[in-house]
């Protein structure tokens, strides 16, 4: 399985966020899964791609050419691409994925949370998308999305498709049951 992390290319105020990253990316590979991300030896980026590749994982980056100034591609992935812009990298993402996971991070990465969230909502893909709530990071986020469903604007019930976790045990546990039911 292509696990796509989305998270941010700075490391955060609380040390939580970059061992989560750190764990999560030790988990991907010694799962024998693979990790699609965007590229960057920074952040919470670098340390999940770091853990991975440490572990022994396959690492995928895709970083756009527009981010050559701002993020420092990672020299040591098991397989890189340059894309011309956001739209393409993200699309790639999409295609080479089959989970994605959003760690704590800034807009860059809400907005490539929400699209797949969107995507996912309207049909283009059935893949499962997480939100990783690493000390209830995501927890404005969570109420504010309870409250767009409440106030209408999304149908009752696309709150709960998304599949919200704490922790590495809860995520280790929804990938278990995830894992189970696509083998059904």
């Amino acid at each position: 399985m292509k696990v796509c992390v989305f998270c941010g290319s700075k490391e955060g105020a609380n040390p939580s966020y970059i061992q989560t990253a750190k764990d999560l990316g030790s988990w991907i590979a010694s799962h024998n899964h693979e990790l699609v991300y965007g590229g960057a030896n920074v952040g919470l980026m670098g340390a999940v791609a770091d853990a991975c590749l440490e572990s022994s994982g396959n690492v995928i980056g895709i970083l756009p050419e527009v981010l050559k100034h701002y993020e420092v591609a990672h020299p040591d992935l098991t397989e890189f691409h340059w894309v011309s812009d956001m739209h393409t990298r993200k699309a790639m993402m999409e295609n080479l994925s089959d989970l994605f996971v959003a760690l704590p991070g800034g807009v860059g990465t809400l907005e490539e949370f929400f699209e797949q969230l969107t995507w996912k909502q309207i049909g283009i893909h059935t893949k499962p998308v997480v939100l990783f709530n690493v000390e209830g990071f995501y927890d404005p986020l969570i109420a504010f999305m309870q409250n767009v469903e409440r106030m209408g604007f999304l149908r009752e019930g696309d709150v709960q498709n998304l599949h919200i976790v704490n922790d590495m045990s809860e995520f280790d546990a929804l990938m278990k049951n995830l894992l189970s039911s696509l083998l059904e």
